[in-house]
C-alpha cells in the first residue's frame, strides 16, 4: 500500500498529476483543488495517498491533506460513489464544506458535483450523517484540533452549542492554529462559532 509520495512534479492534466520519486513517474488522480494546490511543474509535493486494487486496474488517488483523505474514504464507502465521483465532490467541496452539507442534510450541495444526481446525492447525506460526526475532519490544512486544555473545553463548548464533532473539530482546530498554543477558551470559542459561521 502507497501512503504517500514526496517528489518533483512532473506534469498536471485536468484529472490526475504525475510526480516524479527519484525517477520514478507515479500517475494519481485528483481533484481540483489538490491540482490547483500542487502548484507549477518541478515544484517539490508531498502527495497523500490511498491505493484502489481491483481485477482490472490499480489506482493511485492523491491528496494534498488529510483531511481530502478522510473524506475521500468515507465517500467511497457509500455504495455507487466511486474514487472519481468522490474526487469530483471534493473538487466542488472542501472536507469541512462537504461535512457541513451532510450534517445539515443540504443535497443539493452535493449534487452539485459533476456525476452526482439527487438520489446519489440522497444516499450520501443519508448514508455519512453518523459516520461523518465520528471522524473529526479537520481543516483544511489538515490540522484536526489538537486535545487538551483550552481546545477540549471550546470543542465541549461547540458540542453543548449543537455543533456535531466534526465542524466542531474543523471550526476549533481552525481556531487554535490561528490563535496559537496560549489561546484562552474565551478567545478560541469566539473565533471557533466566527469560522464556523463562514
Amino acid at each position: 500500500m502507497i501512503a504517500r509520495l514526496k517528489g518533483l512534479l512532473a506534469e498536471v492534466a485536468a484529472d490526475h498529476l504525475v510526480l516524479d520519486v527519484n525517477g520514478v513517474g507515479y500517475l494519481a488522480l485528483a481533484s481540483g483543488r489538490t491540482l490547483t494546490a500542487v502548484g507549477e511543474i518541478g515544484n517539490e509535493v508531498l502527495l497523500l495517498t490511498e491505493m484502489q486494487v481491483r481485477e482490472d486496474a490499480i489506482t493511485l488517488f492523491g491528496f494534498g491533506s488529510a483531511a481530502e483523505r478522510d473524506a475521500f474514504r468515507l465517500l467511497t464507502s457509500v455504495q455507487g460513489v466511486g474514487g472519481r465521483v468522490a474526487l469530483s465532490i471534493l473538487t466542488v467541496l472542501d472536507a469541512g464544506e462537504l461535512s457541513r452539507a451532510i450534517a445539515s442534510g443540504d443535497k443539493a450541495m452535493v449534487a452539485r458535483a459533476n456525476g452526482v444526481g439527487p438520489k446519489l446525492a440522497m444516499r450520501i447525506v443519508n448514508e455519512l450523517k453518523d459516520k461523518m460526526g465520528g471522524v473529526a475532519i479537520g481543516p483544511a490544512t489538515g490540522a484536526p484540533a489538537p486535545k487538551g486544555g483550552a481546545t477540549e473545553d471550546a470543542l465541549s463548548a461547540l458540542a453543548n452549542l449543537g455543533f456535531r464533532p466534526a465542524e466542531a473539530s474543523a471550526a476549533v482546530g481552525a481556531a487554535a492554529e490561528e490563535l496559537g498554543p496560549t489561546a484562552t477558551l474565551d478567545a478560541l470559542v469566539r473565533l471557533a462559532l466566527r469560522k464556523a459561521a463562514k
